[in-house]
């Protein structure tokens, strides 16, 4: 809860309070305070208790965590991996895909691209669909493709 706090506003807050309340009602006021903390907490861990008897024996494991969206969606999924998520989250290599698509449009041959070739023999090689194409005669039409329109 007071996770922020460094320790110089502590001091701050605690030579505030002893100028507001001065030293004589401090130690009794601290006293207040934790007892109302106190009851606080015991009266949500009495409904908590009242709530879990309430649903009954298939809900025994319930938490209230498990309430806060982000709690239940890490929990449900990436806790839980029937799916097969972490195996594809693992597989996406975001950064070696952008420095293709970067390196094919600046017209430079990326280290993959030459694992590529190197590995076709030469023979098999895909074609770089980014390079430039043959230049057309004056009045000659680009080639159609009925599959692309």
């Amino acid at each position: 809860m007071f996770n922020d706090i460094g320790p110089m506003e502590l001091v701050t807050l605690v030579v505030l309070a002893v100028l507001i309340f001065g030293p004589d009602k401090l130690p009794k006021l601290i006293q207040d305070v934790s007892n109302m903390i106190r009851k606080v907490r015991s009266f949500s861990e009495s409904a908590k208790q009242d709530i879990r008897a309430e649903l009954g024996p298939e809900f025994k494991d319930f938490e209230f965590e498990d309430l806060n969206p982000k709690t239940f969606v890490r929990k449900q999924l990436m806790d839980n991996d029937d799916l097969g998520l972490k195996e594809i989250r693992n597989s996406f290599d975001l950064r070696k895909d952008m420095e293709e698509v970067a390196d094919a449009v600046h017209g430079r041959e990326s280290a993959a691209t030459t694992a590529a070739n190197g590995s076709a023999n030469g023979s098999g090689a895909t074609p770089d669909l980014l390079k430039k194409r043959e230049q057309l005669a004056p009045g000659e039409r680009p080639p159609f493709d009925a599959d692309a329109t």
